[in-house]
């Protein structure tokens, strides 16, 4: 610790002349001056607007911007010039500043942060890191990189905003290095010259080696380096994942770039940060050490919850209606069809033609009407719609032509005044519209009439945009009003904005968590069309958005962690849950498989093999045996509700584990997981699970049996999800089975929360060991109990489970303490003892505009 260090560290505790009697033979009077000025600064900030943000594990010295912040006050001005509402200025506000408090206390004399903040994908990061930007200017940052992506379109769009929102406002007091059409070129003076206290110098770079090297070039030199030893640096890395880790040219060069900054705050920004948190925290790499952060999903965010719903999880707390489902926006295109839409990964790309399939013709016509429903609300804004199959060039060019000719037949037919024509046209109108209800956004919906004169102008001005690295004819929404049909790969795949996307058209392939996150450029703000947006895609890719839902809540949840818990990420390493068939990152860095225990959960199946009768006979063989055996060594009482037997072996568990069948889209229900679980605790100390009760419910249907004793069937409907393979029922147990064998009434149950029941189960003088397993003997039929359910658009639309034979649910619960780890299970994270990592290069896409 350096001794301007200590004597800040002094100051703050005992006061600053305290310090200076005990400093002023080591230190130089303008030193001591200067920390004096800031010091009281501070002070008096804190004071007009309260106590410091506190932060996790760092040092809480940021109150918040004051009156006199030039920076931050004129953004937030321009902000109410542009009629923000003050509920999303008050929102960039605090979400900057918390960014802000978790960097480092500017007065130290050197510091090496490095933090990341996780935000949504086309959520607003761009806004929030402006903001900070702005804040961290008024505490007198001097230098300001921004790491734009690896493609050019990006880091235009990017200078153009902080241009927009920074120097405009205040044009005598930055300095930039960059500009709209020009990224970093060798300067005609020494870095030593910008640097200053009067202006702050901003520079907007693309990840790009020969543009990283310049700028290495112009800040390694004497003169440079010695003014940068007492500027505050800030580099802000957009679009984290891609390029700065892993990489074999770009990672070494962003860590040069730091070497040459002993006071420098590094930042990065992304909405899918697996590969940052798999970074080896024990070598100088890009680890975000120091801090990570959720940005809030801003209200009026569609995300991938919101659109494609997602599952439970355990430690949640939840009614019985379980999670959300998501909006009925959702469209399946038939996995046996894509081979019409693009060539196969061996197949060549060149003389490819793609067959236009009634759902492509469908999302095509849905994106004219959705674009006129809005010209006839009054909106005029830019409408997009994404036809993303491929990232070969050769395949983005064969759509232009048949897209074309459907533009041209339309017009035609429109034109032609042919009722069936009409009626076609009015049909898809009132089957989408009504999927959807404009109602639930506070919207009155349009009828077809008033969308039929907006139509036609509407195709006849689409544009077919072909955006990939060698076309010409690029997206530009310079112009007013645009109406674009864009078909393209990479460049549209990350970071760059499709302004006013209505529908997409994905069929993609895809094998990682990121990349398909990314990809997901319809998540985002659909104001004044919040109905209208549609996506085309196929079931296995729906279903691995669902999957992604629920990693990024749990990822948030364990980000959120550090917040709660006051701790760092260098304390507490952020786990990630695994997926059957598609990779997390390609990056995996350090990750190794995270310990999780299965104390405090509670599982339960949602998916089955309805169609297949040897898998559902050989679960209910399971159960059956299970129950006979348990009758015969347990006591049996009937709750009204549910057969609950006691005093069951724990033997005889594992062996109906050991034989229960769970769907493989449920990697977190794993019987050998749990087995293996359940054998440690038996040889813990004090030993556990030895005992275990067994509950069969009674549910609404007629009369059977299981394993000898009389129930009734329970009634499980199925989502009408497209699934023609895998019947998911979303929620198994209701709260009350979860405490069937603590003795409460049903009512009691379903007033208490998920934790009062762990505590409760922790604190029963007989079920505090032991664990319970609840099985339901489903109806095959099971005909959906509310037929109007299809008409709520939060839950998609049921139908018949219309299973081969009796379907058997599993519900299963376990004492003890959430927090305990134990078992090797579906999540990785990086070990923050002792960790060896390889690094592995990232294929690059080249963007073949100017490289500077």
């Amino acid at each position: 610790m350096g001794l301007y260090t200590v004597f800040a560290d002094w100051a703050r505790r005992h006061g600053v002349e305290a310090a200076v009697t005990s400093f002023s033979d080591s230190l130089p009077e303008e030193v001591i001056d200067k920390f004096r000025h800031q010091f009281q600064a501070d002070k008096a900030k804190v004071q007009a607007g309260g106590p410091p943000i506190i932060t996790a594990g760092s040092d809480d010295w940021y109150s918040g911007p004051g009156e006199s912040d030039r920076y931050w006050m004129a953004l937030k001005e321009q902000f109410r010039t542009e009629k923000w509402p003050d509920e999303r200025i008050e929102s960039v506000d605090h979400s900057s500043s918390t960014v802000v408090a978790h960097t480092p206390r500017p007065d130290r004399s050197t510091w090496n942060s490095k933090g990341l903040v996780v935000g949504y994908v086309q959520s607003g990061k761009t806004t929030n890191f402006t903001a900070v930007i702005a804040k961290l200017g008024d505490v007198r940052y001097r230098l300001v990189i921004v790491l734009s992506g690896i493609h050019n379109g990006l880091r235009r769009q990017t200078q153009v905003r902080l241009d927009q929102y920074l120097k405009e406002l205040n044009p005598d007091r930055w300095m930039t290095l960059t500009g709209e059409s020009r990224d970093f070129v060798e300067q005609t003076h020494e870095a030593s010259a910008a640097l200053s206290d009067e202006k702050t110098v901003l520079a907007v770079v693309k990840k790009n080696a020969a543009v990283l090297n310049k700028l290495i070039k112009w800040l390694d030199t004497a003169n440079s380096r010695k003014a940068l030893a007492s500027a505050p640096v800030l580099i802000i890395d957009d679009e984290a994942d891609q390029a700065s880790v892993a990489t074999g040219r770009i990672n070494p060069l962003i860590r040069k770039l730091l070497s040459l900054m002993p006071r420098c705050t590094y930042v990065g920004y992304t909405a899918t940060p697996f590969a940052n948190v798999f970074v080896d925290p024990t070598q100088d790499d890009l680890y975000p050490k120091s801090f990570i952060l959720n940005l809030p999903r801003p209200d009026g965010y569609f995300g991938p919850e919101k659109i494609f719903g997602r599952d439970a999880v355990e430690w949640e707390s939840s009614d019985d209606q379980g999670p959300p489902d998501g909006y009925d926006m959702v469209r399946l295109v038939e996995e046996d069809d894509v081979p019409l839409l693009r060539p196969g990964s061996k197949e060549p790309a060149d003389g490819f033609t793609p067959t236009m399939i009634d759902e492509l013709v469908a999302a095509v016509h849905w994106f004219w009407l959705a674009t006129a429903a809005r010209r006839a609300r009054g909106d005029s804004g830019h409408s997009t719609m994404l036809i993303h199959t491929s990232v070969k060039i050769a395949v983005h060019e064969s759509y232009r032509a048949p897209l074309q000719a459907l533009q041209k037949r339309a017009v035609d037919g429109l034109a032609s005044g042919r009722p069936e024509i009409l009626d076609e046209w009015r049909n898809l109108w009132e089957k989408e519209s009504s999927r959807v209800p404009a109602e639930d956004f506070d919207r009155k919906q349009n009828t077809f009439d008033e969308v039929l004169p907006h139509l036609s102008e509407v195709i006849a001005t689409t544009r077919v945009v072909l955006d990939n690295y060698r076309s010409q004819d690029r997206l530009d929404y310079s112009d007013p009003s645009v109406v674009a049909i864009a078909v393209g790969g990479n460049t549209l795949s990350r970071g760059l904005t499709l302004e006013g996307l209505v529908v997409s058209f994905f069929v993609r392939g895809a094998t990682a968590y990121d990349t398909l996150l990314q990809m997901g450029r319809w998540f985002g703000y659909r104001t004044g069309y919040e109905d209208l947006p549609r996506i085309w895609m196929t079931p296995s890719l729906a279903a691995a958005f669902r999957h992604l839902a629920t990693v990024e809540h749990e990822m948030r949840d364990d980000i959120d962690r550090y917040q709660r818990e006051n701790l760092t990420p260098s304390q507490v390493a952020v786990r990630i849950r695994t997926h059957p068939s598609l990779r997390i990152t390609a990056k995996m860095g350090a990750a190794q498989p995270a310990f999780i225990s299965y104390a405090g959960r509670r599982l339960q199946t949602r998916y089955f093999k309805h169609l297949d009768g040897d898998w559902l006979d050989s679960n209910r063989q399971a159960a059956e045996n299970l129950v006979q055996a348990a009758v015969r060594h347990g006591q049996v009482e009937d709750l009204g509700s549910a057969r609950l037997i006691r005093d069951v072996p724990v033997s005889l568990v594992k062996t109906f584990l050991s034989r229960y069948q769970v769907h493989e889209d449920s990697p977190d229900l794993e019987p050998s997981l749990m087995v293996k679980y359940i054998d440690q605790q038996l040889t813990s100390d004090p030993p556990s699970l030895a005992m275990w009760s067994v509950a069969v419910v009674t549910g609404e249907g007629d009369d059977t049996s299981l394993g000898g004793l009389d129930v009734k069937y329970s009634i499980r409907s199925r989502l009408n999800d497209g699934h023609t393979q895998r019947a998911d029922i979303k929620t198994l147990m209701s709260k009350q089975d979860r405490a069937l064998d603590l003795g409460l009434t049903a009512a009691q149950a379903r007033a208490k929360s998920e934790s009062e029941l762990v505590a409760l189960r922790n604190n029963h003088p007989i079920c505090h060991d032991r664990g319970l397993v609840v099985l339901y003997l489903i109806d095959p039929t099971s005909e959906p109990v509310n037929p109007q359910q299809s008409a709520d658009t939060a839950h998609p639309p049921r139908t018949a489970l219309g299973a081969a034979q009796a379907v058997v649910g599993l519900g299963i619960t376990f004492p003890g303490d959430v927090r305990t780890k134990s078992i090797q299970a579906s999540h990785v994270a990086v070990d923050l003892t002792d960790v060896e990592s390889e690094n592995v290069d990232e294929a690059l896409g080249v963007d073949t505009e100017d490289m500077t």
